[in-house]
Order: structure tokens, then sequence, then C-alpha cells
């Protein structure tokens, strides 16, 4: 085979995903601005994305910031620093660690279920008849899921930037020895308001992703159950490496 051909070949097919997954995208955006909303279906996806990821979300960010103290206590030892345990595990939960592990649990579990769901409709032509209906299915079935993203991704971050900070506490406290008032007021005086608000932006663009490669990967899906499951795993693997380039960029951009 002629290996300059599939290079071209792969460059060709990777530019039309691209392209695809771009006006997929920007269809999406239209429909979330643009009247109907159905506020039904919003509510049932803030249920299915917010509450109910709740549990695997807090347990990830509590043992997420257990381990982090116990490696910063570690190699600030090496520096004799061990001081700074709490303004580090702060501030990495809250710019990096936090949003960034709690969207890839989500990930899993959402961009997952979303495309699971979808491609199971479009097996059953149930998505053909909601057009036969006059509903637009970028209306119905994928703007209330990406809207429920943006909201409840943020607020499932903020509450893991504070489990995982009480983790980091936790252990520093029982653990370490650390002193329990000085470590909160630490805490307190190194952590800024940008620091949070910044993990919070990328939040939502990662919430933004994890509901697009879903609806996208379930939109696109095969016939038949091997479709579907193809299509799940392309929606978490596709959603795990957008959040990690997303991540760099927006890192790049805040520092």
């Amino acid at each position: 085979m002629n290996p300059i051909a599939s290079i071209g070949r792969a460059s060709l097919g990777l530019l039309r995903a691209i392209g695809q997954v771009t006006l997929f995208a920007w269809r999406c955006v239209l429909a979330i601005i643009s009247p109907p909303w159905y506020l039904r279906q919003i509510g049932r996806q803030l249920l299915s994305i917010g509450y109910f990821s709740l549990p695997v979300v807090g347990l990830t960010a509590v043992f997420t910031g257990a381990a982090l103290a116990l490696n910063i206590y570690t190699g600030g030892a090496r520096f004799n620093a061990e001081s700074f345990v709490p303004n580090i595990v702060g501030i990495g939960i809250t710019r990096e660690l936090g949003p960034v592990l709690a969207s890839l649990m989500l990930a899993g579990r959402v961009s997952a279920a979303i495309a699971a769901e979808i491609g199971a409709m479009k097996v059953t032509e149930q998505i053909d008849a909601l057009r036969t209906l006059s509903t637009n299915p970028f209306n119905y079935l994928y703007a209330p899921r990406i809207i429920a993203a943006l909201i409840a991704v943020p607020l499932l971050v903020l509450i893991a930037d504070i489990i995982g900070v009480f983790g980091g506490f936790a252990v520093a406290t029982q653990s370490l020895g650390f002193n329990g008032p000085l470590y909160v007021k630490n805490t307190i005086d190194f952590i800024t308001g940008w620091d949070v608000a910044s993990g919070l932006i990328k939040a939502a663009v990662f919430g933004f992703i994890i509901a697009l490669m879903g609806c996208y990967h379930g939109h696109n899906s095969g016939r038949g159950a091997q479709g579907v499951g193809r299509a799940t795993t392309n929606a978490v693997v596709s959603a795990a490496i957008l959040i990690f380039a997303a991540n760099y960029m927006l890192t790049s951009l805040f520092v």
C-alpha cells in the first residue's frame, strides 16, 4: 500500500469528522437559543446529569483531595515545604483536578448514557417519528441535554471542589499532624475568586463537550446493537480526548 495515500486518506477523514462535528455543534447551538424550549425535558436531564451523578463525583473528589495532600506532603518534606500543603491542595483542586476529573467521570457516565439512549431511538426509528410529527430532534432531544449539562456540570464541579478540599483537610489534620483552624485559614487566604471561577468556566465548556459528544455519536449511530455499542464507546473516548485538549487551551488562556 502507498503510505502517502494512507496518510492522505486519514487526514481527509479527520477533516471530514471535524467538519461534521462542527456543523452538528452549530445546529445544537441554534436549537439552544431558538424556541421552542422543552422545560420538562430540561428538568429530566438536570436530574439525570446532575443529581444522579453526585455520588460518583463526590467519591472521586474526596479521594483525589486526600491523595493529593499525601503526595504534596511527601514531596514537600524533601524541601522542608510541608506548610504549603493546604495552598497547593486548594489551588490544584479548584483550578485543575476538580473540573478535569469530575468531567472525565461524567464523560464515562453521561456521554455513554446519552449516546446509548439516542442511538437506540435512532435504531427504533423514534427520531424519524419525531420528524414526521414536525418536531425538530435538535430542539426536543439534543438542546435539553446540552442545556442541562451546561447548568449541572459547573454545579457538580463546585461541589467537587468543596469535597476535594475537605478530603485534603481530613488527611492533613488526622494523619499528617496539621492544625485544623490554621489549615482552613491558609486555604481561604490563598485561594482567590478567579481560581474558583476559572475552574467553573472550564466545567461549563466540559459540560458542553460531554453532552455534545453523546448527542453526536448517538445521532450518527449505526444500525443494530453493535452500532449503538460502537457509538457509546466513541462518545466516551472522544469526550475524554476533547476534555484534555480543551483543558490545555483554557489553562493556557487563563494563566
